[in-house]
């Protein structure tokens, strides 16, 4: 599997990035659903990856610079006929190193309470991100959570 900087002007990533709206917009009321269309990361000056095995996108993910040493991870999605192959593990990886190379020294995450959103928790937490208060421009909310760790 190869992890590599894509676009979302790239056809299979844009129907994947949509596919992720689309459910994050279905599963959440509007004032709680912080997900990006696929205009707005580029808006934003994110960073995308893309997760391919020869063949269509697998998975994606995005990282924005939300201070001059703190990223966000935005639109990680994994496709669900690739689901449990490592792809979200590959793409969180390569956010990371991104990160790590920008000079960031935390990166975090808004996602989601509900029992669909347990396995990206679970990610998170297994590659040592931890609970924490809303950050930037987030405020408390109980459909979210928010996670951050040290790089």
């Amino acid at each position: 599997m190869i992890v590599a900087p894509d676009t979302p002007a790239t056809p299979d990533v844009r129907a994947l990035l949509e596919r992720h709206f689309a459910l994050m917009r279905a599963g959440s009321p509007a004032e709680s659903c912080h997900v990006m269309d696929p205009d707005t990361l580029l808006e934003k000056g994110a960073v995308l990856v893309a997760a391919r095995d020869g063949g269509p996108v697998l998975g994606i993910g995005a990282m924005t610079v939300i201070a001059p040493d703190h990223g966000e991870l935005k639109s990680m999605h994994t496709a669900a006929e690739a689901r449990g192959r490592g792809v979200a593990q590959a793409v969180l990886m390569a956010l990371m190193d991104t990160a790590r190379a920008q000079g960031l020294s935390r990166l975090s995450l808004e996602t989601g309470s509900a029992e669909m959103f347990a396995p990206a928790r679970a990610l998170y937490a297994r590659n040592g991100f931890d609970l924490c208060p809303p950050f930037g421009t987030y405020v408390v909310d109980p459909l979210s959570v928010f996670m951050t760790r040290t790089l």
